[in-house]
């Protein structure tokens, strides 16, 4: 029996389970760390069908998007919105919970 890849095994958890998926990409716009959002939008992408397909539904281009999903990519909101859109999720602006108020 041949192991799986981390990779691939996150990409079906995120298939299978698009709450976790959300609540993944939600920690990590919390925390704000770039690198591991790449990672977890690369790994997405792999759920739902590879980059080639992701760009197709997004209306971006392949090669674009491989680059943009690249360790040192840097998503536009354009372009972070269509792939997520992709996905069946979207971005979403919260409050910050705090424990006193603003004078």
């Amino acid at each position: 029996m041949r192991d799986r890849s981390h990779d691939d095994a996150m990409a079906e958890l995120f298939r299978d389970d698009p709450a976790l998926a959300a609540a993944t990409l939600d920690a990590i716009f919390a925390d704000g760390d770039q690198g591991e959002l790449m990672v977890t939008l690369r790994q997405m992408a792999n759920a739902f069908g590879g980059v080639p397909q992701v760009a197709k539904e997004a209306n971006l281009n392949p090669t674009q998007l491989y680059r943009t999903l690249s360790a040192t990519g840097n998503p536009e909101l354009r372009g972070l919105s269509a792939i997520l859109r992709t996905m069946g999720l979207r971005l979403a602006v919260q409050p910050i919970a705090e424990s006193t108020p603003h004078s």
